[in-house]
C-alpha cells in the first residue's frame, strides 16, 4: 500500500512509465489503483521513431504488471515522507 498511497499524491503530474517490453510512455497521471494500474492522459511515446503507430494515442491505461519503472519529476519526491512511511509499514502500524 506504500506505493499506491505515494502514487495517489502524484495525480495531475507528468510522469514517464517504462514498460517491460522497453516501451516508454510519458503523460499526465490521471489515476492509479491498488494494483498499480496507471491511467495517463496527453500521452507521448518517448521514442516515436521506434513505435510510429502509437503516435496518435493520447490517453492510455497501463496494467500494473507490465510496468518496469516509473520516472517522476524530482520536485515531486519527498524523501523524508517516504522514509517515515517505510518505517511505519515495517513496524506494522
Amino acid at each position: 500500500m506504500l506505493f499506491y498511497s505515494y502514487f495517489k499524491t502524484l495525480v495531475g503530474k507528468q510522469i514517464t512509465v517504462e514498460l517491460k517490453n522497453d516501451l516508454a510512455v510519458s503523460g499526465i497521471l490521471v489515476s492509479v489503483d491498488q494494483y498499480l494500474n496507471i491511467k495517463l492522459k496527453h500521452t507521448q511515446v518517448v521514442e516515436e521513431a521506434i513505435q510510429p503507430h502509437l503516435k496518435s494515442v493520447r490517453n492510455c491505461f497501463i496494467r500494473g504488471s507490465v510496468v518496469r519503472y516509473v520516472q517522476m519529476p524530482s520536485n515531486a519526491i519527498d524523501v523524508d515522507v517516504l522514509h517515515d512511511a517505510t518505517r511505519r509499514e515495517a513496524r506494522g502500524s
